[in-house]
């Protein structure tokens, strides 16, 4: 690899000095090193997309860019970092791996949802549908492959990729699944029922998360999140379609560190 492109959250490296050592560092190494700015877009002959920030940043970039098949290496500024390859303090020793060629590429799988007949979004961690505005639970049900699943009164669900198991998924009770399978994690959040545990599909299946009215036949408003970037308000009637993206995300690693290490270090005294 020689050529970069770097993606840096500004808020994390305000002045861009980690930014700029990289890019230096790739140069005085004889490679290409480009930076995002805003508005901009991709190159077409680049090797390699840096991502610095932490998990946010990385999502944030593969919804952003899905369709092509330049794999993005994560650079941790945040906390735990679950999906970030790399901590600044091992850049240097990194990006020598980088150039080297001594890596492998992850796929991960995105989730396509659309909202009505709005343009689709892609999601790598998730689709959330939850409570807009009043503190109250919400009616929906939802249907796998045209077929009514169940009926729930909750503060809302997650519709979750492998990759995003350990995010809002875990917090809400949901099962760990291993980043590179490939499935659906359905997962109530706060539901008002007994059984309310979550429900693991098949890749190839089709959800449907349709709004029902509220209480007294009122109008119901809630809210569906992709990967908690973007935000559409949908109304009674309404209905989500989610499906596997043709697209996926394609991260570097640079370890050979099995994902139930990773997990077991980033989860002490969590």
């Amino acid at each position: 690899m020689k050529r970069f492109y770097i993606i840096t959250n500004r808020t994390k490296d305000k002045d861009l000095e980690v930014t700029k050592n990289i890019q230096a560092y790739i140069e005085n190494k004889g490679g290409v090193c480009m930076l995002a700015e805003e508005n901009d877009s991709m190159p077409d002959d680049v090797d390699c997309i840096l991502v610095l920030g932490g998990d946010g940043t990385l999502i944030r970039a593969a919804r952003e860019l899905p369709s092509g098949d330049v794999p993005m290496l994560g650079i941790n500024m945040g906390t735990l970092g679950y999906l970030t390859e790399v901590e600044v303090s091992d850049l240097e020793k990194s990006i020598d791996q980088l150039m080297a060629g001594e890596i492998y590429v992850e796929k991960r799988m995105l989730l396509q949802g659309q909202v009505k007949d709005q343009v689709p979004n892609l999601a790598l961690n998730d689709i959330v549908l939850t409570r807009f505005g009043k503190v109250r639970v919400i009616q929906f049900r939802i249907y796998v492959n045209g077929e009514l699943l169940n009926t729930y009164r909750a503060d809302g669900v997650i519709v979750s990729t492998p990759t995003g198991s350990t995010a809002y998924n875990l917090s809400a009770g949901g099962p760990i699944v291993a980043p590179t399978a490939s499935l659906i994690v359905i997962t109530p959040i706060c539901s008002h029922a007994l059984n309310t545990s979550s429900i693991v599909l098949s890749a190839e299946d089709e959800i449907v998360l349709e709004v029902c009215e509220g209480r007294d036949g009122d109008i119901e408003e809630a809210v569906v999140s992709f990967d908690g970037v973007e935000d559409i308000i949908v109304h009674t009637g309404d209905r989500i379609q989610i499906r596997k993206a043709e697209a996926t995300a394609k991260l570097v690693k640079l370890s050979k560190i099995s994902f139930l290490e990773i997990m077991r270090e980033k989860m002490k005294g969590n």
